[in-house]
C-alpha cells in the first residue's frame, strides 16, 4: 500500500507545483530591482477588474505610449556590441575578468527599465515602479488627452493614480514624512485648497479618520491660508495605505478627471447628461412616493381623530346614564 500511494502523492506535489506559479504569473517577473511594493518607490498605483495580468499589459501599453511622447523612446545598452571582444582576449584571464564584470552591469542596466510592474500586496491592484519619470505629470497628461478625445484606450484598468512618495505606514511615520513631501504644493507663499482621499488594504491598524485628521492640520500648519474644500478643490492629496507601506501623492484636477477613472473620463457629455437625467429621475421618484406618503397619513388622521371622537361620544353618555 506506502509503494502505490508515493506516487499518488508525487503526482499531487506535482500537479500543485504546476500551478502554483502561475499565481506569480499575473505580474510579469522581467525586469530587475525589488520584484514588491517597497519604501522609496515612486509609480503608478492602477486597480482593476479581476484581470491584473492583461491590466499589466494594458498598462505597458499606455505608459510606454505616453513616456516616449513626453521623455523620448526609451533607450537601451546594445548588449552585443558590449560584450563583443576578440577571441584574443578570451586567453587573458584579466580581460576575461573585465569582460565578465561588463556582461553583469551591462544585464543589470538592461533589466532596470523606465516603467517595470512589481507585486502591490492586494487584489486587484498593480503597481508600476517608475524610474527618470514624474508620476503625476505623466498620469495627468493621460487623463488629460483622455478627457479631450474622449477616445477609450483601456477595458481592464480602472482607476490610475500617481505615487510619487512612500513612507511606514504608521501615524507617526507618515506625519513625519508628509511634513516635508507637502512642501512644494502647500508650504507659504504657495497655498490651495485641497482634500484627502483614503483607502486602506490588508491593513487594519490605521484609523481613517485619525490620519485625514494628523495630515490636514499638517497642510494648516504650513500654510494657514491653506482651506478645505470637498468640492472642487484644486488639490487632492492621494493616501493609499497597502499593507504597512503609505502611498502619497498630490495630485490636480481629481474631480475633473473623475477621481482619476479612466473608464469614466472618457465618457461624453451626452452620456454623462443620460446618466445625470437617470439619477434626477431616481431621486425624483423617491421624493414622490414621501409626498405621497406623507399625503396619506395626513388624511389618515383626521378620519382616526373623528372616530376617536364618535367613540367617546356614547361613552359619556353612558356616564350620564349611570
Amino acid at each position: 500500500m506506502a509503494a502505490s500511494e508515493q506516487p499518488t502523492a508525487a503526482m499531487k506535489r506535482r500537479h500543485k507545483a504546476r500551478y502554483v506559479p502561475g499565481q506569480q504569473a499575473k505580474r510579469p517577473r522581467g525586469g530587475g530591482g525589488p520584484r514588491q511594493l517597497e519604501l522609496g518607490m515612486q509609480g503608478i498605483l492602477i486597480t482593476c477588474n479581476m484581470n491584473e495580468r492583461k491590466c499589466v499589459g494594458e498598462a505597458y501599453s499606455l505608459l510606454n505610449e505616453y513616456g516616449d511622447l513626453l521623455y523620448g523612446p526609451e533607450k537601451f545598452t546594445d548588449q552585443d556590441g558590449r560584450l563583443s571582444g576578440s577571441e584574443e582576449d578570451e586567453d587573458d584571464v584579466e580581460a576575461a575578468l573585465k569582460k565578465e564584470v561588463d556582461q553583469i552591469r551591462t544585464s543589470t542596466e538592461q533589466k532596470l527599465r523606465r516603467f517595470q510592474s512589481v507585486e502591490s500586496g492586494a487584489n486587484n491592484v498593480v503597481f508600476i515602479r517608475t524610474l527618470g519619470v514624474e508620476p503625476e505629470n505623466l498620469v495627468h497628461h493621460i487623463l488629460k488627452d483622455l478627457h479631450t478625445t474622449k477616445k477609450k484606450k483601456t477595458r481592464v484598468i480602472l482607476r490610475m493614480l500617481p505615487i510619487s512618495g512612500t513612507c511606514k505606514a504608521f501615524v507617526e511615520d507618515m506625519k513625519k514624512y508628509s511634513e516635508t513631501f507637502f512642501e512644494p504644493w502647500f508650504k507659504a507663499p504657495n497655498k490651495g485648497t485641497f482634500q484627502i482621499v483614503y483607502k486602506a488594504r490588508n491593513n487594519s491598524h490605521m484609523s481613517r479618520e485619525e490620519v485625514i485628521k494628523e495630515l490636514a492640520g499638517i497642510v494648516g500648519s504650513l500654510n494657514p491660508e491653506n482651506k478645505v474644500d470637498l468640492n472642487n478643490p484644486q488639490y487632492t492629496i492621494v493616501v493609499e495605505i497597502i499593507k504597512n507601506v503609505c502611498c502619497l501623492s498630490v495630485v490636480k484636477d481629481y474631480v475633473l478627471f473623475r477621481k482619476y477613472n479612466l473608464q469614466e473620463v472618457v465618457k461624453s457629455t451626452r452620456e454623462e447628461l443620460v446618466q445625470q437625467n437617470l439619477l434626477n429621475a431616481s431621486q425624483e421618484e423617491k421624493l414622490q412616493e414621501i409626498k405621497l406618503a406623507e399625503e396619506d397619513s395626513k388624511e389618515v388622521k383626521p378620519e382616526d381623530k373623528g372616530q376617536s371622537e364618535e367613540e367617546s361620544k356614547p361613552n359619556e353618555s353612558d356616564s350620564q346614564q349611570a
